[in-house]
């Protein structure tokens, strides 16, 4: 890429992601060009690239500030259109071994809202960028390269609408947003390129869902009840307020159990978690729909930034680069980090480094998500992984501060802050969170 403000960049995946990634380069390219397979509409409605869509969805604290960053009033818009808005420690009910957590406002904003309302608002304020065009309905089959191959020059593209021609989009730049199933670790390794190294930690999860008409809440005033799973209790459900006049209830279990799809053993599940608020309140409540399950077998991190080189005109982020077990909602937030590392990396002279971009994303975006993420999976002990001292280590005393937090709301608002991804992990290591921890 030149210094003359360059030329195009194509964005492959319009999910959250390959929104926020053109957010980013239309500050720095000429041109940007977002392609998806399905057809993208203007309002709310459920994609078939957006299997999970359906599912309860959060934003943390850190993604909800950089959309307001880039998309100034979005979040008044998402409220206007149904959105509930509280504080994310103060208004948020969490649970654990049947335990509630103690409340104080963290400062940080939660915003509930179904994941088709949230994208199409995102969307809205894309498609009104100058330089920003979609090209639904078109599906990438492949990269093209120079003749080395040591550089990305295009993406070749097959509409819907004309499935038997293959087209070129020569780009400057491509992005890839793709998510967790991803071609492009293939289509480098069919050039010769070495494999991406990858880690991946089994965690068996399955969601089921199904949406009621808001009557009787679960915990009156609160935006939602979160019953965590653990290693005592390794069932959870979430009960959450939407757009729509809607509750969405979504219960999970880890490695094969699953909540049943049928009316009667979905809410048998429900009544199964630690604590019993969700079921009592749904046991009479309207549903809307029957339940649907999505399941999700493993968290995945592609290991770019561990590759030598890499050819230049090519990076990724969100799901395409590491994809979390859902329950812990990091991945539009993580995608959000990427998209800053992103508008860093193309405001310069010159091309992109991409063994540089992938570092510095690993360091500034994925990271901290990912510690946190494999930690909490490998508490539970059936899980396979390698439980190193420092993952034990920050196990027990994470285990301590939640403790800490059932009788202390300034430990729960400094928890909800660091998994947020607001605050540095050593927020919860200050003289007066320890302090708080009843055996120092």
């Amino acid at each position: 890429m030149t210094s003359d403000r360059r030329r195009r960049a194509v964005v492959v995946g319009a999910s959250v992601a390959g929104l926020l990634a053109a957010r980013a380069l239309s500050d720095t390219c000429d041109e940007v060009v977002v392609v998806d397979r399905d057809e993208l509409v203007d309002g709310p409605g459920r994609r078939r690239g957006v299997p999970q869509g359906q599912h309860v969805h959060g934003i943390l604290a850190r993604g909800q500030q950089i959309l307001e960053e880039y998309f100034p009033g979005v979040t008044g818009e998402l409220e206007a259109a149904g959105a509930v808005v509280g504080d994310v420690s103060g208004d948020v009910r969490w649970i654990m071994d049947g335990v509630a957590m103690s409340k104080a406002d963290s400062g940080l904003l939660a915003v509930s809202v179904s994941r088709p309302v949230l994208e199409a608002h995102v969307r809205r304020r894309v498609r009104a960028l100058a330089n920003v065009t979609f090209h639904d309905r078109t599906e990438a089959v492949g990269l093209t390269f120079d003749a080395w191959p040591r550089r990305v020059t295009g993406v070749r593209t097959v509409s819907r609408d004309h499935p038997d021609v293959v087209r070129v989009l020569p780009s400057d730049l491509v992005v890839d947003t793709m998510g967790r199933g991803s071609p492009v670790p293939r289509w480098l390794t069919d050039q010769g390129w070495p494999a991406v190294p990858e880690e991946r930690t089994r965690i068996g999860l399955t969601y089921t869902t199904r949406h009621y008409r808001e009557g009787v809440e679960p915990s009156p005033g609160d935006i939602s009840v979160d019953i965590v799973a653990t290693p005592d209790s390794p069932r959870g459900v979430i009960c959450a307020r939407i757009d729509g006049g809607r509750q969405v209830v979504t219960a999970y279990g880890i490695l094969g159990d699953a909540a049943p799809t049928d009316p009667e053993g979905f809410l048998d599940f429900v009544k199964s978690v630690s604590s019993p608020e969700v079921y009592e309140a749904m046991v009479d409540a309207e549903p809307l729909d029957d339940p649907v399950s999505y399941r999700f077998p493993a968290s995945l991190r592609r290991r770019y930034e561990r590759m030598a080189s890499l050819p230049e005109g090519l990076v990724a982020m969100g799901d395409s680069v590491c994809s979390f077990n859902p329950t812990y909602g990091q991945g539009m937030t993580v995608a959000a980090l990427g998209a800053l590392v992103l508008g860093e990396h193309t405001a310069g002279d010159g091309p992109p480094d991409p063994v540089a971009y992938f570092r510095d994303l690993a360091r500034d975006a994925v990271d901290e998500a990912w510690r946190q993420a494999l930690g909490n999976d490998l508490a539970f002990p059936d899980v396979e992984g390698v439980r190193t001292p420092e993952i034990l280590a920050d196990q027990e005393y994470i285990g301590r501060v939640l403790a800490a937090a059932q009788e202390n709301g300034m430990v729960a608002a400094a928890y909800a802050r660091v998994i947020g991804l607001v605050d540095r992990p050593e927020a919860l290591r200050t003289p007066a969170v320890r302090a708080a921890l009843k055996d120092e």
